[in-house]
């Protein structure tokens, strides 16, 4: 059956593969950029494809995503909160980590999840056709968070990003223990090393793999496995 994916961070890198491969295979994806004009592949790719439609969206203003989402009617199926944003590879003492990097950076990775999340409810609490899915379930949030994150593997490098990770993976697990009861199940995922921009050219997964992976993870995903940390294979991940 057809599923409604809205996708944050959808102009570059997994989000673009993701609602690239969402749309091949039948679903409708309300793809979400920043600045829609300044993501000419995202154009190109909505303008070939009619079950992608763009939306302007700055998961960090929330106010503003409110009133996007207050004036939409469509019912979503699948929240992917994929924003995100990367101040540095560098340790303790590397300049790229000053105030406003960090602020952008735990902005959008940890607060920009909250803020989607909250802003969308509705949307993922309207039963699906007039009624509720047989297994209660109405909706589900998946948060691309990343084995950074995890406390168990620690390393030496990247501590702003890292703990924005370990951040959005614990946004996850709340809001799965809180929306359990309304029929919203939520996991957080780690997408793997990826060749992207922020991943790099020496990353190890193809981006289309990792976007095949998630969206099959995204399917699984329900009631009884809500508040589930894995990575795109499935892999169940130290917190």
């Amino acid at each position: 059956m057809s599923k409604t994916l809205l996708i944050t961070g959808a102009n570059r890198g997994i989000g673009f593969e993701m609602t690239k491969q969402a749309a091949e295979r039948g679903d409708q994806v309300i793809a979400c950029a920043r600045n829609v004009m300044e993501a000419p592949d995202l154009v190109a790719l909505a303008r070939d494809n009619p079950a992608i439609s763009l939306l302007g969206l700055d998961v960090t203003a929330e106010a503003d995503m409110k009133q996007i989402a207050a004036g939409m009617t469509r019912k979503i199926d699948i929240l992917v909160c994929n924003a995100g944003v990367l101040n540095g590879y560098g340790g303790l003492e590397d300049p790229a980590h000053h105030s406003r990097a960090i602020e952008s950076v735990l902005m959008t990775n940890i607060a920009g999840v909250f803020f989607t999340a909250r802003s969308f409810l509705p949307h993922l609490l309207e039963p699906a056709d007039g009624d509720n899915h047989p297994s209660g379930m109405t909706g589900k949030i998946a948060v691309i968070s990343s084995i950074m994150g995890s406390q168990e593997r620690a390393s030496s490098n990247a501590p702003i990003y890292r703990a924005s990770k370990a951040g959005a993976t614990n946004i996850a697990r709340t809001l799965a223990a809180e929306l359990a009861p309304r029929g919203v199940a939520v996991g957080a995922y780690h997408p793997g090393w990826v060749r992207t921009d922020m991943g790099g050219g020496a990353a190890d997964v193809a981006p289309a793999d990792s976007a095949a992976g998630l969206l099959a993870r995204f399917d699984a995903l329900d009631l009884a496995t809500t508040g589930i940390y894995e990575s795109y294979r499935g892999e169940p991940l130290p917190f």
